[in-house]
């Protein structure tokens, strides 16, 4: 309507002065709802492309959408294993800080597995003190060896000297029994000698090894039983909550609530219609005008346009997709966040807006070395933006009327 009264402006109303004070041509008389038509046919003609041309321009270059919504983030509260609730720490609306403690599951198992990994590694200790006492007694047997391979070694050349001296003092057999007597002592003191190592790299490699495992066994046990008492993960207010001891919960079937994080809301996402993707671009100006704070336009700044449209997003699936499923179009979306900080202070989040963005050619015109067709072109896209804001304006005036009294919400 208001794009119709400026453009009559321009040419009804040019063309019926010219009727009136040229042709004298009179309203009620020449000029009456029967003749309106035929008198003034080149003034509604041009007024009614002039029109729409006028509303093309506006609504290409300076786009508008009604989809804008103040987005916020949730964190779902999940337990990270099954189990049945045994006690509730908060309820709905409460506000949390990070790590405080929401519910806890029934710790039963997890407690039994801490005790066993502590019963291990104690038992592992009780091992390496027992080994220890091996060692020392192995020290014991590598001397008494030693002491018997010494004295088979001297009563083994003492017979081979009485041989040497008197053959038919010493028999040849009882030389060759004392040889494998010998032999016999070395091995043993090898195999001493053998266990002794043994026994010392158990004690310095496969106890500490062991040790070690059955700490981390203790450690996993612990942090399995820490995961039964769920916590906030970042400060907010906990909604749809309502867990009671006895429930069980699954962090694949059941939710136990939704976190709202205290700072969840970043930016305003507007969808634009896809004819717009080719003007849309960040740094734009943009304003908007809120349900949850009504006769306010806030300044805007494209920060981000999505590259791609969500309606033709395909997944692998075990059928063929046919286009028809996918005919109703998408929207562009785009990411607007405050001009200045705080701007959008005291909007709740989740409401909806109406938002415009603005075409701006200032740097282009204040280059120069533009022909006159394009310089004329560009100075009537930004002058058109007025036409817009002004409009914003009043969607912002007739919002809380159209919202309360004619759609009776």
């Amino acid at each position: 309507m208001l794009e119709f009264m400026i453009c009559s402006m321009l040419t009804i109303f040019p063309d019926y002065l010219f009727r009136r004070y040229v042709q004298g041509k009179r309203i009620g008389q020449e000029i009456n709802l029967y003749t309106m038509w035929f008198e003034l046919r080149w003034g509604i003609t041009a007024c009614v492309i002039l029109t729409l041309s006028l509303i093309t321009a506006i609504f290409y270059f300076h786009p508008s959408t009604s989809n804008v919504t103040a987005v916020f983030r949730t964190v779902t509260i999940l337990p990270e294993t099954n189990g049945r609730v045994e006690e509730v720490y908060v309820n709905t609306n409460d506000k949390v800080e990070a790590g405080a403690p929401l519910f806890r599951l029934d710790d039963a198992k997890q407690k039994a597995a801490i005790e066993t990994a502590r019963r291990r590694v104690e038992e592992i200790d009780a091992e390496t003190t027992v080994t220890e006492t091996e060692l020392a007694e192995a020290d014991g047997v590598i001397t008494q060896a030693e002491g018997a391979l010494q004295q088979a070694v001297d009563e083994y050349e003492t017979q081979v000297e009485l041989n040497k001296r008197n053959p038919n003092v010493v028999a040849r057999r009882e030389i060759e029994k004392l040889q494998v007597a010998t032999e016999t002592k070395k091995g043993g003191l090898a195999a001493a000698v053998a266990n002794k190592t043994t026994l010392e790299t158990k004690i310095s490699s496969l106890l500490p090894a062991q040790r070690a495992s059955a700490e981390a066994e203790l450690a996993q046990a612990k942090v399995e039983f820490e995961k039964t008492v769920v916590r906030a993960g970042t400060a907010g207010t906990v909604q749809q909550f309502s867990l009671r001891p006895g429930d069980i919960v699954n962090p694949l079937i059941r939710s136990a609530g939704i976190l709202i994080p205290e700072a969840h809301r970043a930016a305003l996402v507007a969808g634009f219609g896809q004819i717009e993707s080719q003007v849309l671009r960040p740094g734009m100006i943009a304003e908007v005008t809120c349900i949850g704070k009504p006769f306010t336009i806030i300044p805007m700044v494209v920060t981000e346009v999505q590259k791609v449209i969500a309606a033709g997003q395909v997944r692998p699936t075990d059928q063929l997709i046919d286009v028809q499923q996918m005919a109703k179009p998408g929207t562009l979306t785009t990411y607007l966040e405050p001009l200045y900080e705080g701007q959008l202070d005291g909007i709740p989040p989740g409401s909806s807006c109406i938002a415009n963005a603005y075409t701006s050619n200032h740097d282009e015109l204040q280059h120069g070395n533009l022909s006159t067709p394009r310089w004329f072109v560009l100075h009537a896209i930004d002058a058109v933006g007025l036409v817009h804001a002004m409009i914003l304006r009043l969607q912002a005036i007739m919002l809380p009327v159209q919202t309360l009294v004619l759609t009776g919400h």
